[in-house]
């Protein structure tokens, strides 16, 4: 069992104006079909596995837009960590990974955007159960995505060895290339976009 943590405090300014400060685009729903905002879908990706109640990083301009779809998405016991002021990624880990031990636990988190778009709900379940057994191993996973095109704007991930269990060992990763090296990158096939999604103890 896992303590999924939703990353749901970004300001979704890359999708500006559709996305709005008072409504980031993690809170819209973009499918044309009905399935709910990209928040809540991200929600429902859990579906089908084993895990605690839902840590919901956001902060105090959306607690409501927050608590009302998670309301719509009938998610219950879960709970909503309020950052203060908007640091990234990394501090509003650390915010939800408090709060998991605060009472004496040590969980396995997995740690989502709440904004992220995936095609395959099954292929992505089969991930997470591949992750849980390299995090109870006492690894950090990151997920990787198979790049489509030559992308500057994202982190890679060099594949190393494959791993027992499933996944690969990370050989390197790569901050945001320049185009050149981008193309280089997807050419050798060793390389996955970061996607921005990590399991762990």
């Amino acid at each position: 069992m896992f303590t999924p943590v939703i990353l749901a405090g970004g300001s979704g300014s890359r999708l500006w104006p559709l996305s709005r400060q008072r409504f980031p685009k993690q809170f819209l729903s973009l499918d044309g079909q009905g399935l709910g905002t990209m928040f809540q879908r991200t929600l429902a990706r859990l579906e089908g596995l084993e895990h605690s109640a839902p840590l919901v990083v956001s902060n105090e301009q959306h607690r409501f837009v927050v608590a009302e779809q998670l309301r719509q998405a009938q998610i219950s016991g879960r709970r909503i960590l309020l950052e203060p002021v908007a640091r990234n990624t990394a501090p509003a880990i650390t915010l939800a990974a408090l709060e998991a031990v605060r009472d004496g636990d040590d969980p396995i988190l997995l740690v989502l955007p709440a904004d992220h778009h995936i095609r395959d709900d099954d292929a992505f379940r089969a991930a997470i159960r591949c992750a849980e057994i390299q995090a109870r191993a006492g690894r950090l996973v990151t997920f990787g995505v198979t790049p489509t095109h030559a992308e500057t704007g994202f982190g890679y991930i060099q594949c190393g060895e494959a791993a027992e269990a499933g996944g690969f060992a990370i050989a390197a990763l790569k901050e945001k290339p320049a185009a050149e090296l981008a193309e280089q990158y997807l050419a050798s096939g060793e390389y996955l976009w970061n996607g921005g999604m990590f399991m762990f103890r």
